[in-house]
């Protein structure tokens, strides 16, 4: 969008009631902003849970940002809002996780290098070494931390040592571990994960030879935030594609990698966007 740099993005949530968006569009108004997009969400209107995304444009925006926060923060008091302000033009710092499968990682790399993702990639974390020659052409840091099962908290805790408060976001592209607890807690940023099913279904190793055991006629991807549950966090992008008794199990991981890289791919816009909201365990999303 042209003019970026006077562009921000509203995001708040807090209990339904009436006149919020009122309100707000009317505290914009006053500091004159133009209003270029709004989506809200009501989970009740009466009691619910309200969520708003309103992305409005004002002149000068980095020189009036502070006097603006200090009205939100006013009417944020008065109304219990939970909110904050993002510029469209401030690019999120972001880490790729990935092991020794390439398709999300390339695929990721190669729309980030065309444009198509505004982030910073800042590195990719392996814990193989596979994919290093891989990644060099596009310029990234690649760093090789390997683990295994007497290794994990040292080889999380070099993670932590590289990444904890210089990224935004972390994005598992096929990275085949199970994070702990303390790494998510302390790495300071939302993880993103994308799983090759429909959750929950298919666990472990090898799925898409399960699948074809079960004779399955969907094949599916889901893209969520890590949680110290496992594969149980809030889901952001799903898609299927439909199979029949033809597909072997080399062409099921094929359409599988195919569907894994499109959700991941959209999940991430959407969150480098602004556009997720968590409700609990649920999202909202305004595409």
């Amino acid at each position: 969008m042209k003019g970026d740099e006077d562009v921000a993005r509203l995001i708040v949530s807090c209990p339904d009631r009436h006149g919020i968006v009122a309100t707000l569009s009317g505290l914009l108004a006053e500091a004159g902003a133009n209003i270029i997009n709004s989506d809200q969400h009501s989970t009740d209107p009466e009691g619910g849970r309200f969520f708003l995304r309103m992305e409005f444009h004002l002149a000068g925006l980095a020189g009036r940002r502070p006097a603006l926060e200090e009205r939100l923060a006013a009417v944020a008091a008065e109304l219990d809002l939970d909110w904050r302000l993002t510029l469209a033009a401030a690019r999120k710092r972001v880490a790729l996780f990935a092991s020794h499968l390439d398709h999300c990682l390339l695929d990721l790399l190669w729309r980030w290098r065309r444009g198509e993702l505004a982030m910073d990639v800042v590195s990719v974390v392996s814990n193989h070494p596979d994919l290093e020659p891989e990644v060099r052409p596009f310029g990234v840091p690649y760093h090789h931390v390997p683990i295994s099962a007497g290794t994990k908290a040292e080889a999380e805790a070099r993670e932590l040592e590289l990444l904890a408060g210089r990224v935004d976001l972390v994005v598992l592209a096929r990275y085949m571990q199970v994070l702990s607890r303390d790494f998510l807690h302390r790495i300071g940023a939302p993880v993103l994960n994308i799983h090759h099913s429909f959750l929950p279904a298919f666990a472990g190793g090898n799925p898409y030879a399960q699948a074809h055991e079960r004779g399955v006629k969907l094949i599916g991807a889901t893209a969520h935030y890590a949680t110290e549950e496992l594969d149980e966090g809030p889901i952001v992008e799903q898609d299927v594609s439909r199979v029949s008794h033809r597909q072997d199990r080399e062409e099921l991981a094929r359409i599988g990698r195919d569907i894994e890289r499109v959700v991941l791919a959209r999940a991430l816009r959407w969150h480098l966007e602004d556009r997720v909201l968590v409700d609990g365990n649920r999202t909202i999303v305004f595409y």
